[in-house]
């Protein structure tokens, strides 16, 4: 029996036809270009087109495994095990703790990522020793809710969505 009241009233459904949306958006337009966005969910899921010869710049994600399908173009992922070539219908698993970067060939990189949803911020009471934890909003993607762990980005480093100004 479900207890959640969010999840209880949702009815499975077919959110996107990524196929279509491809067709309708110009090949020019990159970061996020979709995202599940259903209530109750437990999965977070994003459309994302690097453009041709962009970057997503190396990071470790190290609370949520990720699970990326690339539907469209080509590209290289680095990890520390070395670059793999990725074109359409590739699947790769990245465990949490993987320290990856993303590069989109000649014609871009179309990839679909879906993780664990990820908890939303929380206010927590600041400890005895470390006075106030700082506000990270400016740093948290609205398009995807990555926290950049770089001080001064300016881009997420997943979708490449431009980040709240602080």
């Amino acid at each position: 029996m479900v207890d959640d009241d969010a999840v209880r009233g949702a009815v499975p459904e077919v959110p996107a036809r990524l196929t279509e949306l491809l067709r309708d958006l110009p090949a020019s337009r990159g970061g996020a270009l979709w995202r599940l966005d259903q209530e109750g969910r437990q999965l977070d899921a994003n459309l994302v087109r690097l453009t041709a010869g962009a970057e997503v710049g190396a990071f470790v994600e190290s609370h949520l495994d990720l699970l990326l399908y690339v539907a469209d173009g080509s590209g290289e992922l680095t990890t520390d095990g070395g670059a793999q070539r990725l074109e359409p219908g590739s699947v790769v698993w990245l465990p949490r703790g993987t320290r990856r970067a993303l590069a989109a060939g000649d014609q871009g990189l179309v990839y679909l990522s879906a993780h664990r949803r990820r908890p939303g911020l929380s206010i927590r009471s600041a400890s005895a020793e470390g006075g106030e934890a700082p506000c990270l909003l400016d740093r948290v993607c609205p398009a995807c809710g990555r926290l950049a762990t770089e001080n001064d980005a300016r881009f997420c480093g997943r979708c490449g969505d431009r980040l709240p100004a602080d």
